[in-house]
């Protein structure tokens, strides 16, 4: 891909002479409390989910410290049902859903498009705010006694109870505005602000699958925002909807909480596809074998999506017939996603792979990714779903789809764009011990689960039977090697800021418009408008100065 800017033609990677890049173009808090930069609110996203991740982590460590032994190390029951629901509600809320979008979206689409911002800045720093109200309210639920519901909120229970089940239900409903805004700015900046040329196939597929997270964002999100109200007015007001006692049904905020939590498993994964998707082309040096069916896999995905919520409810007493067409669709929903696995081995396969640090993350991706989808193949079989349900195995299984696969490829992302954002290298050595660590740290904590959920140990449970104590702390030193990994990873990229040596103008040799730009990118990306006139991955095009030009 190449791009008729004049000034870029001539020093295809070095800014304006006295150019400002947005980390320096103003400074003070102000400047960025009110910032419309998609940079900077980019920025800003990316130490909010960074805080909410580290704290979702401890709260996970917490919970395996205290299953060291089979009558609990450390808390009582209510602490710890109240420790592990906070671990679930901020990993979830806080940092899985909007992680990818809030923080690489925003920094990178414009770029990749060759626009100047976002197509709606002021909604995009409103969408900020927002998750930030979100995260406060969900630690306010925590002052005001915590709350003890499991993420789910299921109800009867959550209708109940006496912790601060509304305070964190607000939070989740002005967590949905936050998400519904990004979608809808993304969406609109797609189709409106593409560079000349940039026609819909010659898009990265990091804009793909963020355009595909967008429209369910927008779709599946209020249905969420919906229920979560429905149970607050339920708790205030008595209405009996859910409320078994009133004549409600707990089985139809099971419905309505899963028809939103199964598309938002996509909005979560989708964003991490297209990731991958950038990463295995630019480090294998290749185009991507299959763009078309990749593009079309990420649009077919976020459709089948909302056709298996069913799967989460097999024991729920739903007709037989039912739940043979949400096990057909939850085995169909694997084709598209097995086409992008297969497309990525594609691409590695015969490039020059250049394993670095993004490089090998998104190889533990792959693998990760691989197991956790094969075990959801599993989880779809009526048969063997009504012995697993409810144990460590779907623990295992969520994990390896969410927390392993997504966080490993965010991770990746970080490592790729990091010398983009921020001009500066972290120290490469210290990045792939960091990620060998977390690697083995990661399979160490749950493939333990795995086996003891085969054997029928119930997830949730703050004590077990001594046969499942090995299992428990074999996981439990897992997660202590994961959380060492996890450390040394921030570790490094901060000091990088501080004693970081200066990176090269295109780092990693990319071709995408987000390459082409200067590093770290101006307040308005480019001097002159792009215009797009080759395909995308088009690696003959690439320009070898800007692999041996340093960052001014």
């Amino acid at each position: 891909m190449t791009i008729n800017v004049p000034v870029i033609d001539a020093h295809p990677t070095a800014p304006e002479a006295g150019a400002k890049n947005y980390l320096n173009n103003t400074s003070g808090f102000w400047s960025w409390a009110g910032t419309l930069d998609h940079k900077r609110i980019g920025l800003m996203y990316l130490i909010g989910v960074t805080v909410a991740f580290l704290s979702g982590g401890l709260f996970a460590l917490l919970v395996r410290l205290h299953l060291w032994q089979p009558e609990g190390a450390l808390f009582s029951n209510e602490t710890y049902n109240q420790i592990f629901t906070l671990h679930g509600a901020f990993m979830v809320f806080l940092f899985v859903i909007p992680a990818v979008p809030g923080s690489l979206g925003n920094m990178v689409l414009p770029l990749m498009l060759g626009a100047k911002d976002v197509a709606l800045p002021r909604l995009n720093l409103l969408s900020f705010y927002l998750w930030l109200t979100g995260a406060v309210l969900a630690t306010l639920a925590i002052i005001l006694g915590g709350f003890d519901t499991g993420w789910t909120f299921y109800t009867p229970y959550s209708l109940y109870t006496d912790q601060a089940v509304v305070t964190i239900g607000l939070a989740i409903f002005v967590l949905g505005f936050s998400s519904i805004f990004t979608g809808l700015n993304f969406i609109v900046t797609t189709h409106k602000l593409r560079a000349p040329g940039l026609t819909w196939f010659r898009m990265p597929l990091f804009v793909w699958a963020l355009y595909a997270t967008s429209l369910l964002q927008v779709l599946a999100t209020p249905v969420l925002g919906i229920t979560v109200l429905l149970v607050a007015f339920e708790r205030l007001y008595n209405i009996g909807i859910f409320d078994p006692r009133l004549g409600g049904d707990p089985v139809l905020f099971e419905h309505f909480f899963w028809f939103y939590s199964h598309p938002a498993v996509y909005i979560m994964v989708l964003p991490a596809f297209g990731i991958v998707s950038e990463l295995v082309s630019v480090h294998s040096r290749k185009p991507l074998f299959g763009y078309k069916l990749i593009a079309f896999s990420s649009l077919a995905i976020a459709i089948i999506s909302f056709l298996v919520w069913g799967h989460h409810m097999f024991t729920s007493g739903q007709s037989t017939y039912a739940m043979f067409a949400f096990s057909f669709l939850t085995f169909f929903v694997a084709i598209p996603t097995a086409i992008k696995e297969f497309s990525w081995v594609a691409t590695i396969w015969k490039g020059s792979v250049a394993l670095n640090a993004p490089m090998l993350y998104t190889l533990a991706f792959l693998v990760i990714f691989a197991i956790g989808g094969l075990t959801g193949v599993i989880l779809g079989a009526l048969n063997v779903d009504l012995h697993l349900h409810d144990t460590y195995f779907v623990v295992a299984h969520f994990h390896y789809v969410m927390m392993g696969s997504i966080a490993l490829a965010f991770f990746a992302g970080l490592h790729h764009w990091w010398p983009k954002m921020f001009g500066i290298m972290y120290d490469e050595t210290l990045a792939k011990i960091a990620c060998g660590i977390i690697f083995v740290g990661f399979n160490a904590t749950f493939i333990p689960q795995f086996i003891m959920g085969s054997r029928g140990m119930p997830r949730r449970y703050a004590t077990y039977v001594p046969e499942y104590a090995p299992y428990h702390q074999a996981s439990t030193i897992g997660a202590v090697i994961l959380g060492i990994g996890i450390a040394l990873m921030v570790y490094y990229l901060v000091a990088s800021l501080f004693q970081g040596k200066k990176a090269m103008q295109n780092q990693w040799g990319g071709v995408t418009l987000d390459w082409l730009c200067p590093t770290p990118p101006p307040l308005e990306n480019f001097a002159t408008a792009p215009t797009v006139t080759n395909e995308v991955y088009d690696y003959s095009t690439l320009d070898l100065e800007t692999l041996r030009t340093p960052v001014r």
